[in-house]
C-alpha cells in the first residue's frame, strides 16, 4: 500500500495512536456497524455476512432515525421537507456564506 500511494504521489497520514477522536466518524461508524451486524450474527458464509451487511446499509440509510434530521429517518425527512434549506437547523442566516440545499443519500 505504501509502495503503491508512493507512486501515486498521495500522502498517507495516519491518527495517533490513542487518539481515535482524530477519526471520529469513521470511528462511530465502526462501533455502531460492529454492535448491530457482526456482534448480532454467526455468519456461516461471506456471502451471507454481505447480505446482512447491505440490509444494514440500506437500514441505515432509509429507516434509521438520525439525530442530524431532528431523529427523522432519511426518507421521513425527504418527505417532509424535500431539501436541507427547508428544514429549520439548516436555515441560512445573513451571516453565513452558503448552506447546504440537498440531502444527498448513499
Amino acid at each position: 500500500m505504501r509502495e503503491w500511494c508512493a507512486n501515486k504521489n498521495i500522502q498517507w497520514e495516519f491518527i495517533q495512536p490513542g487518539k481515535p477522536t482524530q477519526n471520529s466518524l469513521i470511528e462511530r461508524f465502526n462501533r455502531t456497524f460492529r454492535q448491530d451486524v457482526l456482534d448480532c450474527y454467526m455468519f456461516e458464509s461471506l456471502a451471507e455476512a454481505r447480505k446482512y451487511a447491505n440490509a444494514w446499509v440500506w437500514m441505515y440509510n432509509n429507516v434509521r432515525p438520525h439525530s442530524s434530521l431532528g431523529q427523522l429517518s432519511p426518507t421521513e425527512f425527504l418527505s417532509k421537507y424535500g431539501k436541507l434549506s427547508e428544514f429549520p437547523s439548516f436555515q441560512q442566516d445573513n451571516n453565513s456564506k452558503s448552506a447546504p440545499t440537498s440531502l444527498l443519500l448513499n
